[in-house]
């Protein structure tokens, strides 16, 4: 059994059932998981900001950062192991309100938001989240099954 680590403004996809990907530390950013069950394949972005519009030098070198690009580019990997988007289950997690007592930046919220967003545009749902709150998580998914555990607050739960 292999772990893929994903780093903050990463992603990685698998389609070897042996394969667990996983990420850590989501304090306002957000986990967004993909699954095929269909193909068994999965993908996993950890992305911190939800426009790229702050920083499009960044966002050109760095897709996975931003929500607007960093979730598409997801969605295309996925599709280039052949993949069907109507197959996808959606799931995330983070977006959590970290240091951000008075709410001046909402950057937890706002990832959110622009997620959904995009998603909606897209005519895609959420089939199941965990976000917001004022506490970090840790987000994975097992490739052979599609099972997606989040870890907060000492505990585990499915989505």
């Amino acid at each position: 059994m292999s772990n893929i680590l994903v780093q903050i403004s990463d992603m990685a996809t698998s389609q070897s059932p042996a394969d667990t990907i996983s990420t850590v530390g989501l304090g306002s950013c957000i986990a967004v998981v993909l699954y095929d069950p269909t193909r068994r394949c999965a993908g996993l972005i950890h992305y911190m900001l939800p426009l790229s519009k702050t920083a499009p030098d960044q966002a050109r070198a760095r897709p996975a950062m931003f929500a607007d690009t960093g979730v598409p580019a997801l969605f295309a990997e996925m599709e280039s192991l052949g993949c069907a988007r109507g197959d996808l289950v959606v799931k995330a997690a983070g977006g959590a309100s970290l240091n951000d007592d008075k709410g001046v930046y909402q950057i937890g919220k706002r990832n959110v938001n622009v997620l959904r967003k995009l998603l909606w545009k897209n005519g895609i749902s959420i089939a199941a989240h965990d976000v917001g709150g004022t506490w970090s998580r840790s987000v994975s998914i097992e490739v052979a099954t599609g099972k997606v555990l989040v870890r907060a607050q000492g505990k585990k739960v499915e989505l």
